[in-house]
């Protein structure tokens, strides 16, 4: 009989922590088989952020590090250049990656680190509370933006993706969703092609995952996807922003 369906080897056997709806699994996921389909494995080190996805090195089969909030680029890189064989991603929140973090991923772009970095916006901070992030969207209400996000008062939204393209030492640059499964199979390749970016040497590569957080955004699973589409997406259009050939 033929297999239609298996679990990658690059996910260990260890239950997520993550809330109910939540799309980080459906993320590791498709990081995980990017690695396992292009045999790295052996070689990938994976480095872990402050954030919800902080114990991201109990879900992944390959070496895996912490890093201190938003300084993942900054370990990513070291270990990089210390063995440039090494297959090395970072796998941050919008509020470790856009905000503490925004000096760390800027400068590892324009460097041109030849890094893979998995960037989930989720539009809020996930793990402490629910609080604006750099990515929270106008309107947008939070714990600390009770009657949402005043651009007057508290800036816009920070399009981390089109900024980094920009850059002269980023290679590849995409944004993605993962609330339906066209935009699942779609966010699949491009989580792919970005590490094929690397292996290929090529230079830095992101791709930013619109992601979902029915909890903090007070919504079911179900009403937290539609809301991603109708309200996250127009704000953060999809696709390849930069490609070096």
């Amino acid at each position: 009989m033929a297999v239609v369906y298996e679990k990658t080897k690059l996910l260990t056997d260890k239950p997520l922590h993550y809330c109910p709806g939540c799309t980080h699994g459906i993320i590791h996921r498709l990081v995980a088989e990017a690695i396992d389909e292009l045999g790295v494995q052996e070689r990938t080190i994976g480095i872990a952020p402050v954030g919800c996805a902080v114990f991201a090195y109990d879900y992944f089969n390959c070496d895996m590090m912490e890093a201190a909030h938003g300084r993942a680029p900054a370990v990513a890189t070291g270990c990089k250049r210390v063995n440039p064989n090494n297959i090395v991603f970072t796998y941050q929140g919008d509020g470790d990656l856009a905000s503490i973090g925004a000096a760390e991923i800027t400068h590892a772009a324009t460097r041109g680190e030849n890094i893979t970095v998995i960037f989930v916006n989720n539009a809020i901070y996930g793990m402490t509370g629910g609080q604006m992030a750099p990515t929270t969207l106008p309107g947008q209400v939070t714990t600390t933006s009770p009657y949402g996000r005043d651009p007057a008062l508290c800036g816009y939204p920070i399009r981390v993706s089109e900024m980094l393209a920009t850059l002269d030492g980023s290679a590849y640059i995409a944004r993605v969703s993962v609330h339906d499964v066209k935009h699942i199979m779609d966010a699949k390749k491009c989580i792919r092609k970005a590490f094929e970016t690397q292996i290929a040497g090529k230079g830095f590569s992101l791709v930013e995952v619109l992601s979902s957080c029915p909890t903090n955004w007070g919504m079911t699973p179900k009403e937290a996807l539609k809301w991603l589409e109708a309200n996250m997406i127009p704000q953060y259009p999809l696709g390849v922003k930069k490609e070096v050939e």
